[in-house]
């Protein structure tokens, strides 16, 4: 099933018992909070999504529901070396595991190797996705190389010059207490 963007509203746990799967091509532009990121760059960047819901039994053997989520999609960051627009490929492949209160989640997911998260019949996919997306990104964003010299220098020779030829607060005291002596 071929969708243009994520569902609103998502009966998770139905989703997973009938082992359903959902995919979809969306411009970056439907998600407002990587399109900050991006500083408006890059709206017409596709990101592609897709997710398949399933249900898993536990080592005691109760049914438990599980979400795989894969998204692919490529954001114009600030490379922080030499302030240039650098394309950033981001991917992610990530497995949820659902339980029945916000509480259990907040209290399992420390505890627990993969993300938990609470059941709901009005699941926003399009916000995991997001979500997903922006944990994705580099701490750092750089190019590998970069297409312009970058400035290493921490003194600039222009302002040393101009910072030795203004009088030195010190000095004009140091002569002022010499007139005064003599």
């Amino acid at each position: 099933m071929k969708q243009e963007s994520p569902p609103l509203h998502l009966d998770i746990k139905a989703f997973a018992q009938a082992a359903k799967a959902i995919g979809g091509r969306d411009l970056l532009s439907k998600y407002a909070r990587l399109l900050a990121e991006t500083h408006g760059l890059g709206a017409e960047n596709p990101l592609t999504w897709w997710a398949q819901g399933e249900l898993r039994r536990d080592l005691a053997g109760s049914e438990q529901v599980w979400l795989h989520l894969t998204v692919a999609t490529g954001l114009a960051l600030t490379c922080q070396r030499c302030l240039g627009l650098v394309d950033v490929p981001v991917a992610v492949d990530q497995y949820f595991r659902f339980v029945d209160s916000e509480q259990a989640a907040q209290a399992q997911d420390d505890a627990s190797d993969e993300d938990v998260l609470a059941l709901s019949q009005d699941f926003n996919l399009a916000n995991l996705i997001e979500d997903e997306v922006l944990l994705a990104l580099p701490l750092i964003a750089r190019h590998e190389t970069c297409p312009v010299e970058v400035k290493l220098a921490v003194a600039d020779p222009a302002f040393e010059a101009v910072s030795a030829q203004k009088r030195q607060p010190f000095a004009v005291l140091a002569a002022l207490r010499s007139d005064k002596s003599n």
